[in-house]
């Protein structure tokens, strides 16, 4: 007769994914709010800091060009406040295009609302980015 206990896997402790302070994991997330892939790079994630970049960079210059337009920080109707929120999630790739006058947008143009989506996307893309820096330097993934 067998005594040994059977193995049960789903009581085995799972060690977390190491951790850093509170204070890098703010600096981090705030450095990726300013440069999209930035954070992940100061993690040393450099595939996704590359990837995270480029996709966000590319998506949000393909919107300029396509003639979209940068909402200023208005608050007279929640969608411009929407609209700005989204766009100004790309950090610096909002601002330096904003304080340069470029992004005047032309809505007689036929790419109009695809490259405001284009501008929208990628700034709610930086914001999710952003999460993954703050779960990355918590310890809850890798």
């Amino acid at each position: 007769m067998n005594t040994q206990p059977a193995s049960d896997t789903s009581l085995e402790i799972q060690q977390p994914f190491p951790q850093i302070g509170s204070t890098k994991t703010l600096s981090f997330c705030i450095a990726g709010a300013f440069i999209p892939g930035l954070g992940h790079a100061l993690l040393r994630k450099w595939d996704r800091a590359i990837i995270f970049f480029g996709c966000i960079s590319v998506m949000f210059v393909t919107g300029l060009l396509l003639d979209g337009r940068l909402f200023r920080p208005e608050f007279d109707s929640l969608f411009s406040v929407m609209k700005f929120i989204a766009e100004a999630g790309s950090g610096l790739l909002y601002w330096i295009p904003l304080l340069l006058g470029l992004g005047g947008g032309d809505p007689t143009s036929y790419t109009y609302d695809y490259a405001n989506v284009f501008i929208y996307v990628a700034g709610l893309l930086n914001m999710l980015v952003i999460v993954d820096i703050f779960d990355i330097a918590m310890g809850r993934k890798q």
